[in-house]
C-alpha cells in the first residue's frame, strides 16, 4: 500500500519551494521561530527522492524557512512544510531494507 503511495510522497516536497520566496522577502529578525526555520535545511534530503521512492517528501521542510513569517500568505506554505516527516518514513524504510 504505501509503495503505491510512494510517487504522491515525493511530490509533497515540492511544498518546499515555496521556500526560496523567503529570498526575496526574508523572514523579520525579529519574529520567533528561528530554530523551527533552521529545519528547512532538511528539505536538502528531498533529494533523496530521486534514488528513493517517496523520499522526496523531505524537500517539503524547505517551506520551514518561512515559519512565522509576517505576510500571512507566506507563514501559510511555512506550515505546510511539516509534512516533511513523511519522506523519514520512506527513507527510514528504505534503509530498513
Amino acid at each position: 500500500m504505501s509503495a503505491d503511495l510512494a510517487p504522491f510522497a515525493g511530490l509533497l516536497g515540492l511544498i518546499g519551494l515555496a521556500g526560496l520566496a523567503g529570498i526575496r522577502n526574508p523572514v523579520a529578525r525579529e519574529r520567533t521561530g528561528a530554530a523551527v526555520r533552521l529545519l528547512g535545511i532538511l528539505g536538502l534530503g528531498g533529494l533523496a527522492g530521486i534514488w528513493i521512492d517517496g523520499a522526496g517528501a523531505l524537500g517539503a521542510a524547505g517551506a520551514l524557512g518561512l515559519w512565522n513569517h509576517q505576510d500571512p500568505k507566506l507563514a501559510r506554505w511555512g506550515r505546510l512544510g511539516w509534512v516533511f516527516p513523511i519522506g523519514i518514513y520512506y527513507l527510514a524504510r528504505h534503509l530498513a531494507g
